[in-house]
């Protein structure tokens, strides 16, 4: 189905190769996930398989690259639309309509499909995804989440023979999630759909892979079966680690496998007086406090009178469904937001009442599209501007950046970067600010595992120096290491507030890997690590 032979990729002005001399064959019928840490090469590879790479990027490629016996560098990208659909990162850069249906049948009618067929695979699609209630919803209004099936599914009503997809449920929440990735297995096992998708959310994604391609970095891609390729990962899901620090072999590749080779070490847990961390998320001073916050798009009421309050020393998730409200309620508590009614005070001041600039200063906001805050030539430009208007010290930015994504050149211009890496420039500039109170907008979308370790601890460290973090996302595993507190958000309104062992721990949705694995006190390996530890 997918060839490469040989194949290496250098981009213009580079040094060195981004991919080298990949020898690679994918067949019909096969699930593949692709890793690697953020900016590693696994965009470049994957929009190698219908010739954006290089058409459409510049550089140089050596070797070949075909899909069912078609060089890409035969025909240009168009050619192979009915062979090969993608689905990019960033899924509002790729729409071209208006609406949601106008979307869905957009590529089938640049294919000349027949009416009747397009009318019929718009409505399967729409159900296969969930999203029938959507259908005459304006693209724009959606939550990223919803963006991101809309993206998916425009793909789909066109039938390609090889899918690939680009952090596909990054923004979904853990439900879609699972819904869109048993979509894939369906189409993977029912049509002989090929299906290769990169995610950093590993733990999503393995148990419907059949094979997986590890991108260090390095130029070379590793191929294996899941297993073969993560026992070689220094970082790896939950139940890998799970499984390495209470010395399994083999090790787990799902829950049900961890869960069975837990048996002994759970009944041990439960009987054990080990006692997980808690914190009480209202102990320190209440630096934003929330009254009655409503915000409308039309008829659609997306905040429904809420009243919240965020302390000093405290780490707050904002979790629930697609559209369910967070990204509005972070928007209206920043103040440039919609709000149509409620109160938001931040150190005693009203934000929708004071300048942007004031407003920035006392609560940050790093939103879903964080490319949005680039503005300038180069990264080392956007760093140094970033201690300027913070008066930090010289390489404050820089430092941040380098613990998150590190090995960027300064030189490069921001949007030249890979998503992840554009995200760490993003929160490295917000965080050098450091404002009392900082909103973040899905803030590990595009972040390796590596990354996410670092950031979870500038987090910590933000709030031990006394901030208050809220943190909209759907990313369980990232919520059960950082967060004191977790509010779930369902129709605009609160419907679960409390600390997260309680509110993760016996969540059928939100319960991260080690808590259905152990049991709902136990949130994280690291906490698994200490209580073991003298053993």
């Amino acid at each position: 189905m997918i060839r490469l032979d040989r194949m290496s990729f250098t981009y213009d002005g580079a040094t060195r190769p981004t991919l080298r001399d990949v020898d690679l064959t994918i067949d019909e019928g096969e699930l593949v996930l692709v890793a690697g840490r953020t900016g590693a090469g696994k965009s470049t590879l994957l929009n190698a398989f219908n010739g954006l790479v290089p058409h459409f990027t510049g550089g140089h490629l050596d070797g070949s690259v075909s899909v069912q016996g078609v060089t890409t560098q035969e025909k240009p990208p168009r050619e192979f639309s009915h062979l090969v659909g993608v689905v990019g990162q960033d899924p509002l850069a790729g729409f071209v309509t208006d609406t949601v249906e106008e979307e869905l049948a957009y590529g089938m009618e640049q294919l000349g499909v027949e009416p009747q067929v397009m009318r019929r695979r718009v409505e399967e699609t729409l159900d296969l995804l969930g999203i029938a209630d959507l259908r005459d919803r304006a693209l724009r209004t959606l939550s990223g989440g919803q963006q991101q099936r809309v993206a998916i599914g425009s793909v789909l009503t066109m039938h390609p023979a090889v899918l690939v997809l680009d952090e596909p449920t990054s923004a979904l929440d853990p439900t879609a999630a699972e819904d869109v990735l048993a979509t894939l297995a369906r189409l993977v096992h029912d049509l002989g759909t090929t299906v290769v998708l990169a995610e950093h959310r590993m733990e999503r994604v393995i148990p419907f892979a059949d094979r997986m391609l590890w991108v260090p970095g390095d130029g070379r891609v590793v191929d294996g079966t899941p297993a073969q390729v993560l026992a070689q990962l220094p970082a790896a899901p939950p139940i890998i680690e799970l499984g390495r620090l209470l010395g399994w072999d083999p090790l787990p590749l799902s829950v049900r496998d961890a869960r069975r080779a837990a048996t002994s070490v759970r009944a041990e847990l439960d009987a054990s007086d080990s006692a997980v961390p808690r914190r009480d998320p209202g102990e320190g001073k209440v630096l934003l406090e929330a009254r009655g916050v409503v915000v409308r798009y039309g008829q659609h009421v997306a905040v429904r009178e809420v009243d919240l309050a965020l302390h000093a020393g405290s780490v707050t998730a904002l979790m629930g469904r697609n559209g369910s409200g967070k990204s509005s309620l972070l928007w209206a508590l920043q103040g440039a937001g919609r709000r149509q009614a409620g109160t938001v005070l931040a150190g005693g001041v009203e934000t929708a009442q004071v300048s942007r600039a004031d407003a920035r200063r006392a609560v940050g906001l790093v939103p879903q599209t964080a490319s949005d805050l680039l503005y300038l030539e180069s990264v080392d430009q956007e760093c140094g501007a970033a201690d300027d208007e913070s008066g930090a010290e010289p390489g404050t930015c820089r430092t941040l950046l380098d613990r998150m994504a590190p090995g960027i050149d300064g030189t490069q211009h921001p949007r030249d970067l890979s998503e992840g890496q554009k995200l760490a420039l993003v929160l490295a500039v917000q965080l050098t600010a450091a404002p009392p109170v900082m909103l973040l907008d899905e803030p590990t979308r595009g972040l390796d595992y590596g990354a996410k370790s670092a950031f979870v601890e500038i987090v910590q460290a933000l709030a031990a120096d006394g901030h208050t973090v809220a943190i909209a996302t759907h990313d369980v595993e990232f919520v059960a290491r950082v967060a004191d507190r977790v509010i779930v958000m369902a129709e605009g309104e609160f419907v679960s507030d409390g600390p997260a062992v309680d509110v993760l721990g016996g969540s059928p949705a939100f319960a991260p890997q080690t808590a259905k694995v152990l049991g709902p006190r136990w949130l994280t390996v690291e906490q698994v690590r200490e209580a073991v530890a003298p053993r």
